[in-house]
């Protein structure tokens, strides 16, 4: 039996078969990286039970409906001491109660409850400030039977 050595540059079968290894290697972590980092930033609850929601779906859309008509804007703003502000333009001041939590946009942080007061110009202001960072304030605004309720993103 004679023994064949390969040339220089000459493709064999260990050179193809480590092309391979390393093609898939570097896929392979690429995959597993971006795996860990969409599972690190996002909690994968948008809503408990996909369908009761789907259940409720049309009885939001009539909710959504009559909060329109309500014409009331609300503004949520960070005030310079890092309390939060609500401001509910369209609506009048007697009787308008305002609660509201904010939340980590990525769950980094707890939840917290916002204690609103009513202020002298007519705004809502919280109680203590809220820690520095991107937040979304989750809010509900009540005169009587009328409800509005939006989300708005402070930083």
């Amino acid at each position: 039996m004679t023994s064949k050595t390969s040339e220089p540059g000459e493709l064999t079968g260990r050179k193809v078969a480590a092309i391979f290894v390393v093609f898939f290697g570097v896929i392979m972590a690429v995959n597993f990286t971006m795996a860990s980092f969409a599972s690190s930033t996002f909690g994968g609850v948008v809503v408990k039970n996909s369908y009761v929601a789907s259940q409720k779906y049309n009885g939001w859309l009539a909710a959504a409906r009559e909060q329109k008509k309500l014409g009331w804007t609300p503004v949520v703003s960070r005030l310079a001491d890092g309390r939060v502000a609500v401001q509910v333009a369209g609506a009048s001041g007697e009787g308008l109660g305002v609660i509201a939590r904010a939340r980590h946009p990525l769950g980094r942080a707890p939840e917290q409850e916002l204690n609103l007061a009513p202020a002298a110009d007519g705004s809502f202001i919280s109680a203590a400030p809220l820690p520095a960072g991107r937040w979304m304030v989750r809010f509900e605004v009540r005169q009587g039977d009328k409800v509005y309720r939006d989300e708005q993103e402070i930083r």
